[in-house]
């Protein structure tokens, strides 16, 4: 069984495999494939943390069209059967493995007699299988071309969200979070390539309003500002899934950054859990504006990911 840092490390090195691939960045859904989050078969809740990225990436690799996943046994049980691995594809790269925190509590005694609890997180993994990989009745849950392209018109949503927030946001001449007013700036909508790039603008300034201790708490010195911009960049992507809002094709923010983004994850398998937990805060706590109470995720599921 794989240790803790080897999780850790295996995961790190998909990611930063991707980024070296020269392709969109993995929190980046192609426009193609674009029905939603990456969520679970059976509870319908979505995938968070770093999950949507190690999803994304297999997505990409096969290109897959649906968001739907499911462990083998789920897929059983509901009547289907996982497609025999390709010959091209090598022996146990078929499924996509994700990863799941559970709390564990230990009681431990100090040098003077006293009793504390340590409380602490492990990683424990999970292999998934989209519905692109499923033989069975589920053709009910397959999405059409052409149901996919008419969600890609509903930025009424993305209005409704940077609205319901209540956030200072006003005219400027650049897109930024001013900390010492609590605002935002943005450039008018107009001035935008699209409808899409205005809303995942406003999404990524959005998650670094979410920062102040009165909201997150979200502490930006500790690992610097190219780290800060990849959790506020990965946060708006997923707020832009979650909405079914295409994401718009601007690299000049996620290019700039890739070089300091490989040299972070390259010095610690541990940032990229810390970055992508982050922006998944930032994206249920935004999206919370919008979402009714029973589309709210569980505690548990919103700190690295659920199966």
């Amino acid at each position: 069984m794989p240790s803790q840092t080897d999780i850790r490390q295996q995961i790190t090195d998909q990611i930063i495999a991707a980024l070296r691939s020269g392709n969109l960045p993995p929190w980046k859904k192609p426009w193609k494939s674009l029905n939603g989050p990456h969520r679970n078969v059976v509870s319908q809740r979505s995938y968070s943390g770093v999950n949507p990225l190690l999803l994304e990436i297999s997505s990409q690799r096969f290109d897959f069209t649906s968001s739907l996943w499911g462990t083998f046994r789920q897929w059983k049980e509901l009547g289907g059967k996982v497609k025999k691995r390709p010959a091209e594809v090598k022996p146990g790269a078929w499924g996509t493995t994700i990863v799941f925190t559970k709390p564990v509590t230990k009681t431990k005694t100090d040098s003077d007699g006293t009793e504390s609890e340590d409380k602490y997180w492990i990683l424990r993994t999970y292999t998934v299988f989209n519905l692109d990989q499923v033989e069975g009745p589920f053709d009910h849950l397959r999405t059409t071309v052409n149901e996919q392209a008419s969600t890609f018109e509903q930025f009424e949503q993305a209005d409704e969200l940077i609205e319901a927030t209540g956030a200072d946001i006003r005219n400027g001449s650049q897109a930024a979070y001013i900390p010492s007013g609590d605002y935002i700036t943005l450039p008018p909508k107009e001035s935008f390539d699209s409808a899409a790039d205005f809303a995942e603008t406003a999404f990524h300034e959005l998650a670094h309003w979410t920062e102040p201790p009165h909201r997150l708490n979200w502490d930006r010195k500790g690992e610097g500002y190219a780290m800060g911009e990849l959790r506020a960049e990965i946060a708006a992507c997923y707020i832009a899934t979650e909405l079914c809002i295409p994401h718009s094709e601007r690299l000049d923010k996620s290019a700039a950054y890739v070089q300091h983004w490989l040299r972070s994850l390259e010095n610690d398998n541990r940032a990229i859990f810390r970055a992508s937990s982050q922006a998944s805060r930032a994206a249920d706590y935004l999206l919370s504006f919008v979402r009714s109470p029973e589309d709210q995720p569980a505690p548990s599921e919103s700190q690295v990911g659920t199966c």
